[in-house]
């Protein structure tokens, strides 16, 4: 008799010590872990948690883990009491009944990043800016090079990276793999040298997805978004995990959700250059993406990114933001302001180039010219994801956008830089007059910039357009500071002078006294005009 009231105890159990009733914070991971010998394949044993705390119910699927170890991850949207009950085809999991308290949330966790109009915000409503960066094989390398790529990640002022689930085989990398998703049945090589593997695609490699685990878990930490590719087409014929029957597609993509789904910082990418996959229709692309959002209990952010100037089908719900390479409209703010026009969500350049010195067109942008870019699409109301290639033979020879290590180009300081001032105002930049004046962007009421860009001027004449996007219009009278702002020198200037709007004159306002600001001789400049009172 005792055992059979014990039983169910050791069987379920939490993380930490086993309580009457757990305790965990909002958005953080609340865990259950069985312990369970299936008979045949373990990974074919249904699994599922249904979670509920007054009006909200939240059902998460559970996974095998390796060692006879299940478990359930679910992270609580709200405060309060969770009820949760167990379902599955194992009699010895099924039907665990417990009580999950969900805490305040501790400084600094804000809770998953959702879609505010054009921008975004964390869960608690605190504003989100992406300013993010590209690492595909951060999570598929050695151990050393996957710590390394993080300790830059921990310096580098971004919150938002790119990483590849699957294997990457292309020219850069300089690893194989460490591990791979499914479990391998057999490894040859046929008389040209070349290997060929086979894939058991009925189970999968825990310890790979514990490793991704691991990685997620140390950018959450670092307060990075990750940006999770599902699919790519690097595979080149390598492992063949491009061209998986659907079947396994949909049977991977649950295990991945089902695993990471309850990490408040996971985005989903359905792929990178998703036409490159050339056995993939539109309609079966579109088809995953409606699988992914049904599965995902939590709604994470979701997208698909083509290749270059290839456009999908954003206006489906399923996509909450657009994921694009696409390098014109960065060319000057105007540009990227129109492509915000176009589409009534976040746009996210997610590649434009990057910097680098490698002989290929997309990787040799200057430090200088990746700055330019990524301030071209941020005025115009739009995000930019930045990249470094740089391959240096005198040193181990990684490229940071691909194999990861640490970051050697100067963009990515002044970037961080940006990001700063930028977080300053009260509200993402947008065109202040779109399609009518090219260089002036507004945060809000009486909240400017103006970016000259690669021009070298003398001096500025004071000016703003009457109109002002959805914000309060200048008014005669009003009173304003201006700060130069040097992007390549990181240096803010306050202008000691101060600027009365005259009255509109056609659309536009000027300084009474037709005063100018005097600029330094140097391009990338850019000016914060902030409105102050009497």
């Amino acid at each position: 008799m005792k055992l059979r009231i014990l039983l169910p105890l050791l069987l379920l159990t939490a993380v930490g010590v086993l309580r009457a009733q757990e305790r965990v914070a909002c958005w953080e991971r609340f865990e259950l872990r069985f312990e369970h010998a299936a008979k045949g394949n373990p990974f074919d044993v249904d699994l599922s948690a249904t979670f509920t705390s007054g009006d909200r119910t939240i059902v998460v699927r559970g996974f095998y883990d390796g060692d006879d170890t299940y478990r359930i991850r679910f992270m609580p949207t709200a405060e309060g009491t969770w009820q949760y009950v167990t379902r599955s085809s194992a009699a010895a999991m099924n039907r665990r009944r417990g009580t999950l308290v969900a805490t305040p949330a501790a400084a600094g966790n804000h809770g998953p990043v959702a879609v505010d109009g054009h921008g975004f915000r964390y869960a608690d409503g605190t504003r989100y800016m992406p300013f993010g960066t590209t690492n595909y094989a951060l999570a598929l390398f050695r151990p050393e090079t996957q710590e390394a790529t993080l300790r830059s990640l921990a310096t580098s002022g971004f919150n938002k990276t790119r990483l590849c689930v699957l294997p990457k085989d292309f020219p850069t990398p300089l690893e194989a793999p460490t591990r791979f998703p499914f479990v391998l049945r057999s490894r040859t090589t046929d008389e040209a040298g070349k290997e060929h593997f086979e894939w058991d695609f009925d189970r999968f490699d825990p310890a790979f997805f514990q490793n991704l685990d691991r990685r997620i878990e140390q950018l959450q930490a670092l307060g990075i978004e990750a940006d999770l590719i599902l699919f790519h087409p690097y595979d080149r014929g390598m492992w063949g995990f491009d061209k998986m029957p659907e079947a396994v597609n949909r049977r991977y993509l649950d295990y991945l959700i089902a695993r990471v789904g309850a990490y408040r910082n996971v985005w989903w990418s359905l792929a990178n250059e998703w036409d490159l996959v050339r056995n993939r229709s539109v309609e079966e692309w579109k088809a995953l993406t409606r699988h992914v959002a049904a599965t995902d209990p939590y709604g994470h952010l979701c997208s698909i990114h083509g290749g270059t100037a290839v456009y999908f089908d954003y206006s489906m719900p399923e996509l909450t933001h657009v994921s694009i390479q696409d390098e014109a409209p960065v060319f000057a703010a105007s540009s990227a302001a129109t492509l915000r026009q176009i589409f009534p969500k976040p746009v996210i350049c997610d590649e434009i180039g990057y910097e680098g010195n490698l002989p290929l067109r997309w990787a040799r942008y200057s430090p200088r010219l990746m700055t330019h870019y990524v301030t071209n699409g941020l005025m115009g109301g739009i995000y930019v994801t930045h990249g470094e290639c740089y391959r240096d033979p005198a040193e181990e020879d990684f490229v940071y956008w691909s194999d990861g290590g640490r970051l050697r180009g100067g963009s990515w300081q002044r970037i961080a830089f940006l990001r700063r001032i930028l977080e300053e105002g009260p509200n993402p930049p947008q065109m202040a007059d779109v399609s009518r004046d090219t260089q002036t962007s507004t945060a809000g009421d009486g909240y400017y910039y103006v970016y000259l860009g690669q021009s070298v001027q003398s001096s500025w004449r004071f000016n703003l357009p009457a109109s002002n996007a959805r914000y309060r219009r200048p008014q005669e009278g009003n009173r304003y500071r201006v700060e130069i702002i040097d992007l390549w020198e990181m240096t803010v200037t306050e202008v000691p002078d101060i600027f009365e709007a005259t009255k509109v004159l056609d659309y536009r306002v000027y300084d009474k006294q037709h005063r100018n600001v005097r600029l330094p001789d140097t391009p990338y400049l850019l000016l914060r005009i902030r409105e102050i009172g009497e």
